[in-house]
């Protein structure tokens, strides 16, 4: 070990399952431990044995690991039991584990309020309980709850604490930021002082986000000396989250030149296993997150372009490919010659940047957002019209005519229910269509109207979703006549996402143009003529 070595611990398995709104399985903890083992993570939590049923499914057949160790969380022995005779120390030490940390008090507010005892019977609990952990498993750590709180209450009797616990044994004082409150300079403060009672290559930092600060803080403290980073992916956690390992992992590498267990293959891997998490806790990624979200690297002002596209350190901290992230050129009102140009290249369309074509697509792209297009966020319809206006796409229907009805009524049970039906007349190959179909909603029933006609010609239209649905309204001060956008993302079977958007002052037009789109790029992605089958 050198000094420039700092190790990860990941809690996402436990902090992370605090976060209001997550409730991760068994096979959840399994699968996503597999994912951070398979990055190089230092430790892994795996939770708190004797805590919920969950936990104990995970501990009693936990995943095999490769290159990360397994830690179960717990607390110190109670007041008043003997450490070999405490029921929530014996669970803790008797999994596959063979990490265990312990969380203590070192807050003297704390011991004398929530524990009613005595600050030497705290600092005994302390003690007793790393030197019992130590007889059943290899390693231990302290996580010093409060810690902050309580060095600024007062400092001896934190220091007398965490000094407990390395003399007894623990491999890792953790110091913990557990209100998140604490500010980065005052964390390289006092972390600083820390270190001259234990060594800092035994010292880890936890911090919370309610101030948003907990990244800064994590790196705040390693350069105060402390060498081991605890926090959980994406920065799930209870409040406002945990310092985020996403952000903080090549920040350690890229940035401060700190050696650690994820290498730069690893940190390549981010981008995926970030949005991993959220496809298994079904949220939508966080477009802004750093490093690893969809904007980390857009580009939208034609100046910002121009000047990326010469030297990409002009607008880019770091290359995005070395987090498993990409360039992102945005098109918009704001764009200018070298956007359309970047975006051709994106999408494989090679054009003289001299063509007069390009000028006429960035004059049509500008009139369109003005009357409310939005081609930013919907990437599919951007390709579309630009392949329309330099080489022209297929035509793989016709849509001669849609008629949407919804019906609200009370039904033969007495319920009050709202019923949608969707009547399409199309044209494939010549051939003439007219179907009706119902939906859970006017968009959904034309969406199936549409399906019913066009997945026996193209299959492959099967595997297509429809995964959000938004509305905005862009004239609000027309009332209910107001022009709407309806923007649309759908995905198919193998994790490919797009957006599509429609425009109109009917909001089932705007939907139809959005749903059309999506069709004819997954058609036109997919190579299909008209009548394939």
């Amino acid at each position: 070990m050198t000094g420039d070595r700092v190790y990860l611990y990941d809690c996402t398995l436990r902090d992370g399952a605090q976060t209001q709104g997550v409730d991760f399985s068994a096979a959840d903890k399994a699968a996503i431990a597999r994912e951070l083992d398979g990055i190089g993570i230092d430790y892994i939590e795996g939770g708190w044995p004797g805590a919920n049923p969950t936990d104990d499914v995970f501990f009693a057949d936990p995943p095999q690991l490769h290159r990360a160790r397994l830690s179960a969380f717990g607390m110190t022995r109670r007041a008043g039991r003997s450490a070999d005779n405490d029921p929530g120390l014996s669970a803790l030490l008797t999994t596959k584990a063979d990490v265990v940390c312990m969380v203590g008090k070192t807050w003297d507010f704390h011991v004398e309020v929530a524990l009613d005892i005595g600050c030497d019977e705290n600092v005994a609990m302390i003690s007793d309980s790393i030197r019992h952990a130590l007889t059943r498993v290899s390693e231990v750590m302290f996580d010093a709850e409060h810690f902050f709180d309580g060095y600024k209450a007062n400092p001896g009797f934190a220091i007398e604490c965490i000094k407990a616990a390395h003399d007894a044994g623990a491999r890792w004082i953790v110091l913990c930021d557990t209100n998140g409150g604490t500010l980065p300079h005052e964390i390289e403060e006092i972390v600083g002082e820390v270190t001259k009672h234990v060594p800092g290559d035994r010292v880890g930092i936890h911090c919370h986000d309610d101030t948003g600060n907990a990244v800064a803080n994590s790196l705040a403290a390693v350069r105060a000396g402390a060498r081991q980073v605890q926090g959980t992916l994406n920065g799930l956690g209870e409040r406002c989250g945990n310092a985020n390992l996403i952000s903080i992992i090549p920040s350690l590498a890229l940035k401060m030149g700190y050696e650690l267990g994820t290498g730069p293959t690893d940190i390549t891997r981010l981008s995926h296993v970030s949005r991993l998490l959220d496809e298994r806790l079904n949220k939508a990624p966080n477009r802004s997150a750093p490093y690893v979200g969809e904007s980390a690297f857009a580009h939208k002002g034609g100046l910002h372009v121009s000047a990326v596209e010469k030297d990409p350190r002009c607008y880019e901290h770091i290359a995005p490919e070395l987090v498993g992230n990409h360039r992102h050129i945005v098109v918009s009102d704001q764009s200018g010659r070298a956007n359309i140009l970047a975006r051709f290249r994106d999408i494989g369309l090679d054009i003289d940047a001299r063509n007069p074509k390009v000028s006429q697509l960035l004059e049509t792209v500008k009139a369109r957002e003005y009357d409310g297009y939005a081609y930013d966020g919907a990437e599919a319809s951007f390709e579309l019209l630009a392949r329309q206006a330099i080489d022209g796409v297929p035509e793989y229907f016709k849509c001669t005519g849609f008629r949407v009805i919804d019906e609200r009524r009370w039904n033969a049970r007495g319920e009050l229910i709202t019923l949608s039906e969707a009547t399409v007349k199309l044209e494939v190959d010549g051939r003439p269509y007219m179907t009706v179909e119902e939906g859970n909603g006017p968009v959904n029933a034309l969406d199936a109207a549409l399906r019913k006609v066009l997945n026996p010609v193209y299959p492959k239209l099967e595997k297509v979703r429809l995964v959000d649905y938004k509305v905005r309204i862009l004239t609000p001060g027309d009332g209910t006549r107001a022009v709407t956008r309806v923007m649309i993302e759908s995905a198919a079977d193998h994790g490919e996402h797009w957006s599509t958007v429609g425009v109109s002052t009917n909001i089932i037009d705007a939907s139809y143009m959005a749903l059309y789109d999506s069709i004819v790029y997954r058609l036109f992605r997919d190579g299909a003529t008209a009548g394939d089958v």
